[in-house]
């Protein structure tokens, strides 16, 4: 009878890996971070750590056992969701390990912005001493955070401290703390005329696609700034260029973007008012810990006792 198998398609510390073997002791635990090393081992495995795009030809033509994925990442638009769906496999997120980190590059990008420290590095560069017309603060202003879970939610408490009035937009339009006033995705258009600062936070889906194009930055202040640490395609690219340009909305700070790297010719690299991060807002020394010991050991636990995992499961209807 051939055992049980665990694929983990990552470097994990040993200790990290010994645990897991604890837990499950009679399994055989393959960690390799190089999938054409472990091909064998894909095509039996029951549970995967970490879904790779490479492994999906062995995962979805060969792999007959697999139950369980754990990603990396709190997005999963990168999987084959409806496939999985149909062969009924559960797949967790690493959803909520990213609310310390992102909240924190989101308002280093408004305050980079708002307090001009990009034009002063640029400056320190050229050894050039300039005022830059540094006049903006964000104590007081308005705030609104389109997806409000884990990340929103973290934001929402810092931007209290600041004394900032928050607005929220979540599916459910439930109510929760720390956010002043929540407002359902089809209300947006009552939402955004309010902010002077519009925070993206949400996942990439059907719903969530172009969600802002055009249209949205016309409904958006002229001094609003726009921070996006979501997913590039929920922005229309193209219009958010042309928003900049000609001034519809004063700024952008993006960590996310329709295709990445983001291009050399694109025109965002070059203006003023913009703060570029390539897509490392969730980036934390404490990322490993968080996505293994808090949500997948606890899961694994369940698992081992014949229970189904019941931490960040994800909807593969709704994509998240």
């Amino acid at each position: 009878m051939k055992k049980r198998t665990l694929v983990i398609n990552l470097d994990l510390d040993e200790t990290q890996i010994n645990t897991i073997k604890e837990i499950i002791p009679e399994w055989r635990v393959v960690a390799d971070k190089h999938p054409e090393n472990v091909l064998e081992q894909l095509s039996e495995a029951e549970v995967i750590l970490h879904w790779k795009k490479a492994i999906a030809p062995t995962i979805l033509e060969q792999n007959t056992n697999l139950q369980w994925v754990q990603t990396w990442s709190a997005g999963v638009n990168s999987l084959p969701l409806a496939t999985l769906k149909e062969r009924n496999i559960v797949v967790t997120s690493a959803n909520g390990v990213h609310a310390y980190p992102i909240s924190e590059t989101i308002f280093a990008l408004m305050l980079g912005l708002t307090r001009k420290i990009h034009t002063y590095v640029r400056q320190q560069q050229a050894k050039l001493w300039h005022h830059a017309h540094l006049n903006q603060e964000i104590h007081g202003k308005t705030i609104g955070i389109i997806g409000v879970g884990a990340i929103g939610l973290e934001t929402a408490k810092i931007a209290k401290a600041f004394g900032m009035r928050v607005l929220g937009v979540r599916h459910s339009g439930k109510p929760t703390d720390d956010v002043e006033q929540m407002y359902r995705a089809d209300q947006l258009a009552e939402v955004l005329p309010q902010c002077d600062f519009v925070v993206i936070t949400l996942p990439l889906t059907e719903e969530t696609q172009q969600m802002f194009a055009a249209q949205q930055f016309q409904q958006m202040k002229e001094t609003a700034i726009l921070i996006n640490i979501g997913r590039g395609p929920i922005i229309n690219e193209q219009d958010l260029v042309h928003a900049l340009q000609q001034k519809q909305i004063a700024g952008a700070g993006l960590d996310v973007f329709t295709t990445e790297p983001l291009p050399s010719e694109s025109p965002l690299w070059d203006m003023e008012n913009v703060i570029i991060t390539p897509h490392t807002a969730g980036s934390t020394e404490h990322y490993a810990k968080r996505v293994i010991d808090d949500i997948f050991l606890p899961n694994l636990q369940r698992y081992a006792k014949g229970e189904l995992p019941n931490m960040n499961v994800v909807n593969l209807e709704k994509g998240y």
